[in-house]
């Protein structure tokens, strides 16, 4: 049986302009349940990224609720917030943001260490992790020695490693080739399982197409659409 992993109750949001307000969010009502795929299309601009930040509990609503797994976050500290990310929410962005002083066992390293594993029980879970990517050859590799499809690579072992309950991708492909973009969504349909949710948002039709359903933003309203 799938359980609640967000519900979003009558959340806005808005940006405080000298002159005019901006209106990204209009009173949504969302939820997502554990073993689901799904995609978030809209327009440039159209609040995509901004969801998913509150998702993540990296933002807070104008007005509304952010609940997780069945708790409100609006009351949180930020100690609380960070532990849940660090635990239970990943995120994949288009720029991978891996640290360029590191090599890619480093950057899967990192989240392991901060949830408490010893060196060398993070290194090989990451190791693991990398392999599962295809990467075990380039564990050594800095990222600059890695091709943008190695780096999103690294990006999404680097975000399973914790083994979350969320993961959320921030135009994961935009800036890659048709193929290597298709290679990154299947490594993150290969990590959906029934306790699991993934949401990613995505401008390219075809892979928005492959999730279990889509949820598409235009003018502050979230729809949802089964085909």
């Amino acid at each position: 049986m799938s359980k609640e992993i967000i519900k979003l109750t009558k959340i806005s949001k808005k940006f405080f302009g000298t002159y005019k307000d901006i209106i990204i969010l209009k009173n949504v009502n969302l939820k997502i349940n554990s073993g689901e795929l799904v995609s978030l299309t809209g327009p440039s601009g159209s609040g995509k990224s901004t969801l998913l930040h509150l998702i993540a509990l990296l933002d807070q609503p104008t007005s509304g609720e952010v609940f997780f797994k069945k708790k409100s976050f609006s009351k949180s500290t930020d100690d609380e917030k960070d532990l849940i990310r660090r635990q239970n929410i990943s995120i994949i962005y288009q720029q991978n943001n891996l640290l360029s002083d590191f090599t890619a066992l480093e950057n899967v390293t990192i989240p392991l260490l901060a949830n408490g594993y010893n060196w060398k029980s993070a290194v090989k879970k990451a190791s693991k992790f990398l392999s599962l990517v295809d990467l075990s050859r380039r564990l050594h590799h800095f990222s600059t020695e890695l091709s943008g499809g190695e780096q999103q690579r690294v990006a999404v072992a680097r975000a399973i490693i914790t083994e979350p309950d969320l993961i959320l991708a921030d135009e994961p492909t935009g800036s890659l080739d048709r193929k290597t973009s298709n290679q990154i969504f299947s490594l993150l349909s290969k990590f959906k399982s029934k306790n699991r949710a993934i949401l990613y948002a995505t401008h390219n039709r075809e892979l928005a197409n492959r999730a279990d359903y889509k949820l598409n933003i235009l003018d502050g309203n979230i729809t949802r659409k089964n085909e």
